[in-house]
């Protein structure tokens, strides 16, 4: 039962609402149960993506004819959604699907749509995006990997880290310089199969502190051959405009995490509240509790209709990237503030691994950090004023 008293969001049609059920029983059934595996072995078995694709959970928004359902980002989102409310943080499917695929979609020849996209719709491909390094994160200009031409192939030569689905990827979207000396306009993305390619490694799968079943990884490219016609767009230079067109989507998305989690924070805390006793009472019965919980569904339910509202608009292609900005920050900022009170409110045994806010607390953290630094987005947003 959901903790927000709302209507059926305006963007939501007859389709959508059949999506939140045909996607809240299959992270219910399907992955939930072996979420703490994957925790421990720091990366999701193939045969789930495999079902996610079977069950149409995969690509949601790229066309029939290139092998997807045919649906929009409301259908992303819904997925995301229900990812997280059902405590399945870790799965990459929404990097795979919303992230990844909407540069092949919008960037890519037919015949490089037909080439990738089916696949990846079906799991077969897991996809990655490779844009931080060492020496780069959100200062997406400073990136190193470099991309040469030589006769009908580009050679790829750098490294990147802290990339989501690294362990898995066999499709990589790679953020490199074909012109290290015209700053944004010689940034270029390419393409690359890993299972095609010679000179490509996998690094570490790294150790982080939450988002445990989510494998991130250092990747390695030392002098990889990819074919012309890897590179993504009709020419060289358009990476840096293509990233800045597609980041809005990826700063919502970020911001539909943070939304399901404060959802199941508040639904996890509510039922150890009223089953908690304390002093010969339930933890719920004490004034503090109540006004904690008021003030964190007050807010929850503010920053639902918000996201909402830019679902909406992006739907309807009106998202600007500085309300995409603002929902990014301010949603995980959120995020992490409800659910330090809602670990509170369990006390002691709020810092337990067997209860899930334990987990909730440790996963939370990075989302003030990748897809752009939440210091970066207000610098975005400062930008507008």
């Amino acid at each position: 039962m959901s903790v927000f008293d709302l209507p059926t969001p305006a963007w939501m049609a007859e389709d959508h609402e059949m999506l939140v059920e045909q996607a809240g029983r299959f992270f219910e059934a399907e992955v939930a149960p072996r979420y703490d595996d994957f925790e421990k072995a720091g990366v999701f078995d193939r045969d789930i993506w495999k079902q996610a694709g079977a069950a149409g959970l995969l690509c949601a928004a790229v066309p029939e004819e290139f092998g997807g359902p045919g649906g929009d980002f409301g259908h992303e989102a819904i997925i995301t959604y229900q990812t997280n409310l059902h405590g399945c943080d870790g799965f990459g499917g929404p990097l795979h699907s919303a992230i990844v695929a909407p540069y092949i979609q919008h960037y890519g020849s037919d015949e490089q749509k037909k080439r990738w996209l089916p696949k990846m719709a079906t799991g077969d491909y897991i996809a990655a995006i490779a844009m931080t390094e060492p020496g780069a994160g959100s200062d997406l200009q400073g990136v190193k990997t470099t991309a040469k031409r030589d006769g009908n192939h580009y050679v790829i030569n750098g490294s990147k880290t802290f990339i989501t689905n690294g362990q898995l990827a066999n499709l990589i979207l790679v953020v490199t310089k074909t012109d290290p000396s015209a700053g944004a306009k010689g940034t270029s993305l390419f393409v690359v199969e890993t299972d095609k390619v010679d000179g490509f490694r996998r690094g570490r799968n790294l150790d982080k502190v939450g988002m445990k079943s989510n494998d991130t990884s250092e990747l390695f490219f030392d002098d990889v051959r990819v074919p012309a016609d890897a590179l993504l767009g009709p020419e060289e230079g358009q990476g840096f405009v293509q990233l800045m067109q597609q980041l809005p989507q990826e700063r919502l998305l970020i911001a539909v995490y943070a939304v399901a989690r404060i959802e199941r924070a508040l639904r996890e805390t509510l039922d150890y509240v009223k089953q908690r006793k304390a002093f010969g009472k339930s933890v719920i019965d004490f004034q503090n509790s109540q006004f904690v919980l008021a003030e964190c569904k007050t807010e929850a339910t503010i920053a639902k209709v918000f996201v909402d509202n830019c679902i909406e608009r992006h739907i309807n292609g009106g998202l600007d990237a500085t309300t995409a900005s603002m929902a990014k920050y301010w949603l995980t900022d959120l995020q992490c503030k409800i659910i330090d009170r809602c670990l509170q409110l369990h006390g002691g045994y709020g810092y337990m691994d067997e209860y899930p806010i334990s987990r909730m607390y440790r996963d939370a953290r990075v989302e003030r950090i990748y897809g752009g630094s939440n210091e970066i987005m207000k610098v975005l947003i400062a930008r507008s004023l």
